[in-house]
């Protein structure tokens, strides 16, 4: 049925171990070749960190799957040296509107606010997803991965892990220091490790209809509740790549999911919505349930959970791969620095605190979504119909219309790894916050902050001309990168060059000083996965050893 894409076939290459070798031991092995394993296989590969990747298949995920990527996902693509990529194939997208039956009640906007790199979202096939990572992975040399290889026993130990695995041409065995699991929401190796999860699974059916079509339709997310064309359920229409648009029909827990796949049962509710005259080819059908749920912890000794084999949510929102991406944007740094003897093995435990924090907010978030969109009771229908009837008219009820909060990135203002305000500041660049992007000038031309940052610590100390910053400070500021834990310094000003040839950034539209409050001598100290972790209305070098000492867990 596929029309649009050529599904790649990954080589299978016989492993040393089964060409006569000893067992191999790896620092790191990363289990499953999805959006989160491959990311997370690029991340470390990317800080220096020699990686193995195993994945039971030879080829990316079949049907468009994951489509909706979030602004704070394609930040983290953009950190892994890959997210144009993604955004030129992509349809990049803002606004989203919601209708009763044939009647616009409410619309959002992703972006309310100009001069950010990114859009809200960007629209993208799974599939195109995984071979765009696959495509970075292998300019890294430090990644090798191994297709149609199925990891089939675990053996967890104090100082390493044991991997049995199959192949094609027999099974061997390796050992680990780490083991990252991407496997999915299934997750055979957390049934072998006899781990549980927990949650609630939703009693209701819904068809995905990837349609090839031309259409004029905006770039904007359009969902409905009790449309003519498809009565007393939700329909959800977005725009792909390659004139493939999805179509999502919710049928309810009684539809049969064989029979609704069919073509003949397809084809009638997709001409009911888009009318005869409206020329279109299926590209791929599928018939979906869901759970939201989630692991007690995600890290067990060397074993490290992350995506769908940690945590599910319902697809809606966009939850899912936004936040796996997220899980190894959080991971990657610290099991690198635990691995270089930088950090104690503590910092690992954070990122079960973090991102179970996460967790919790999206699955809360999708929960509340998914019983507005599928109300379980009499009562749940008639307050969620009375609501949509008034949004149209009343600012109150559109609060209250819920198709599904979209994905946004966690902030981390209860995480142990902040350094407390000492000093008062204006604005959302908490302690804990995901930083804000902005447009800056640079060295190397104009630029983005976020681009300027990450994948390490980073002290950005204000000043409004860099060239008149005294010596003390600039040597102060220089010294940072020779401390143990190695901090960039970054000038961010008005004009000017740093002496020294300390990084400047020029705050072209003046975006960084309004969205961080930065006065003259006003410091943040950025983490590597570009959230705030402490700062401070003077530069005092003395107070960001401490904080990288706090959010690295060796205070």
């Amino acid at each position: 049925m596929q029309k649009t894409f050529t599904y790649p076939k990954f080589d299978f290459v016989t492993p040393p171990e089964l060409a006569g070798a000893e067992p191999g031991h790896y620092p790191v092995v990363v289990v499953g070749a999805g959006p989160v394993g491959l990311s997370a296989a690029i991340d470390l590969a990317q800080q220096g960190q020699s990686v193995l990747l195993l994945d039971n298949d030879d080829t990316v995920s079949i049907g468009s799957r994951g489509v909706c990527y979030a602004k704070r996902a394609l930040e983290v693509l953009d950190r892994m040296g890959c997210g144009d990529k993604f955004v030129d194939k992509g349809v990049s997208w803002d606004v989203g509107r919601t209708f009763l039956r044939e009647g616009e009640v409410f619309n959002f906007n992703l972006r309310p606010e100009s001069d950010h790199h990114r859009p809200g979202m960007i629209n993208l096939q799974q599939y195109y997803l995984e071979e765009y990572l696959v495509e970075r992975a292998r300019q890294l040399p430090n990644v090798q991965m191994r297709f149609k290889n199925e990891v089939i026993a675990v053996t967890p130990a104090d100082d390493r892990v044991t991997l049995r695995v199959e192949t094609p041409e027999g099974a061997y065995t390796l050992t680990t220091d780490w083991l990252v699991v991407a496997d999915g929401a299934r997750s055979p190796i957390r049934t072998m490790m006899g781990l549980d999860i927990e949650g609630k699974i939703f009693m209701d059916r819904f068809l995905i209809a990837d349609v090839v079509m031309k259409a004029d339709y905006p770039a904007e997310r359009w969902f409905w509740f009790d449309p003519p064309f498809h009565p007393n359920q939700s329909v959800l229409l977005h725009k792909q790549a390659d004139n493939v648009w999805r179509i999502d029909f919710q049928l309810g827990w009684q539809a049969d999911p064989v029979e609704e796949k069919k073509p003949e049962n397809v084809i009638p509710r997709i001409k009911a919505m888009l009318g005869d005259e409206r020329e279109f080819e299926l590209e791929w059908v599928s018939v979906y349930t869901f759970q939201c749920r989630r692991m007690n912890q995600f890290t067990h000794g060397r074993v490290l959970f992350v995506g769908d084999a940690a945590h599910q949510v319902s697809p809606f929102g966009a939850r899912g791969a936004n936040s796996g991406i997220q899980d190894t944007d959080n991971l990657a740094w610290k099991l690198k620095l635990v691995m270089d003897g930088k950090a104690p093995p503590a910092l690992l435990d954070t990122y079960s605190e973090e991102r179970c924090y996460a967790a919790d907010e999206n699955l809360m978030n999708s929960t509340r979504s998914t019983d507005f969109i599928t109300p379980k009771s009499a009562t749940s229908k008639t307050f969620r119909n009375a609501v949509l009837e008034l949004a149209a008219d009343y600012p109150f009820a559109r609060a209250l219309v819920n198709s599904g909060r979209l994905s946004v990135p966690s902030w981390l203002q209860t995480s142990r790894l902040n350094t407390p305000d000492a000093d008062e500041f204006a604005g959302q660049m908490i302690p804990g916050a995901p930083m804000a992007d902005a447009p800056v000038s640079a060295a190397s031309g104009d630029a983005w902050l976020l681009r300027q940052l990450g994948n390490r610590f980073q002290a950005l100390h204000y000043v409004e001309d860099a060239s008149a910053l005294d010596a003390a400070t600039a040597q102060s500021l220089a010294d940072l990168a020779a401390h143990g834990i190695a901090v960039e310094p970054i000038v961010v000003a008005q004009k000017g060059q740093a002496p020294g040839g300390i990084k400047t950034l020029i705050d072209t539209k003046g975006c960084i000083a309004q969205r961080y409050d930065l006065k003259p001598g006003s410091t943040y100290l950025a983490r590597p996965d570009q959230h705030v972790a402490g700062r401070w209305r003077g530069f005092d070098a003395s107070k960001i050893k401490a904080a990288v000492a706090r959010a690295t867990c060796n205070a």
